[in-house]
């Protein structure tokens, strides 16, 4: 199982709590190998180019799957070489803010923002990362003008909203849950359709008024192309087991996120669907890979 991120991120988090299970369910080892390099093209260009045998798997991320193909030329194509094998978590963001802005609703955000258009910052892990997205597409829905600090990475984009230096941020639970219980940050709402268990109390941002708001974290699975269907169909259902175990559940959700299970088929349409949403918010924001 190649990981495009080095070990100790989200997505290596979840492949050593996943990965063993399914191991198990399998009946045969599964070997993690972690290959980050060229924005985590290395891993995938491996696995596009081996044997279509079920041997060979990819780990990718949301953003890695759905949004690089926008932001940098690669060699492979991310729709035809690979044989998607199912979606198996999610995990929403939090849109929070410093405190000291005059804000206690989305709505109340977005009025301040066009009042004082470029007046205010938002954080990012950088370029291209799943925070960055997610407030372009919040700004292209609501019409307003914030602008991008880019930090390197959740943890230190998050600390520049807690110092001032950026006002607002859509951090991840992980990273932004403890300050914002500790009072450090003010959560105004979650980007999933539903709202959080971790967090009943806040509304999403479809009840905040943005239609069809739905950004998520996701992690899946990936074979060669022209792996068989009935190899890749064995993979999923066995993925689909080991990622509703109650304790795989449970410690999803202690890092906000939760299990999903998505055939083949319907992976298939939520790649190509983000594929495109990413591509249309790339090229109107004009972002350009790093």
């Amino acid at each position: 199982m190649l990981l495009p991120f080095p070990p100790g991120g989200g997505t290596d988090g979840l492949a050593r709590v996943i990965l063993p299970r399914m191991s198990q369910v399998l009946g045969q080892p599964i070997v993690i190998d972690n290959r980050p390099g060229a924005g985590g093209v290395v891993a995938a260009d491996l696995v596009a180019k081996s044997a279509p045998d079920g041997h060979t798997l990819f780990m990718g991320s949301s953003t890695f799957v759905a949004a690089t193909p926008s932001l940098m030329k690669l060699p492979y194509d991310s729709l035809k070489d690979f044989a998607p094998v199912t979606l198996f978590a999610t995990a929403a963001f939090i849109l929070a803010v410093n405190p000291q802005v005059a804000a206690n609703s989305v709505s109340q955000l977005v009025a301040l923002a066009k009042a004082k258009p470029g007046g205010l910052n938002y954080a990012s892990g950088g370029v291209g990362s799943p925070l960055h997205l997610c407030a372009e597409l919040f700004k292209s829905r609501a019409g307003v003008n914030i602008i991008h600090i880019a930090y390197k990475g959740g943890a230190p984009a998050a600390t520049a909203v807690l110092a001032g230096e950026a006002q607002m941020i859509f951090g991840s639970f992980a990273a932004s849950l403890p300050q914002i219980r500790a009072g450090r940050l003010r959560a105004l709402a979650v980007t999933s359709t539903a709202r959080m268990p971790l967090t009943p109390e806040l509304p999403t941002m479809i009840e905040s008024g943005f239609p069809a708001f739905n950004v998520q974290a996701w992690n899946s699975l990936e074979a060669p192309a022209r792996t068989p269907p009935g190899i890749v169909q064995r993979i999923y259902s066995e993925a689909a087991k080991a990622a509703f175990l109650p304790e795989v559940i449970d410690l999803m959700n202690k890092i906000g996120y939760s299990p999903a299970n998505n055939t083949p088929q319907q992976y298939s349409e939520i790649k190509r669907t983000e594929t495109a949403m990413w591509a249309k918010v790339i090229k109107d924001a004009n972002i350009r890979g790093e």
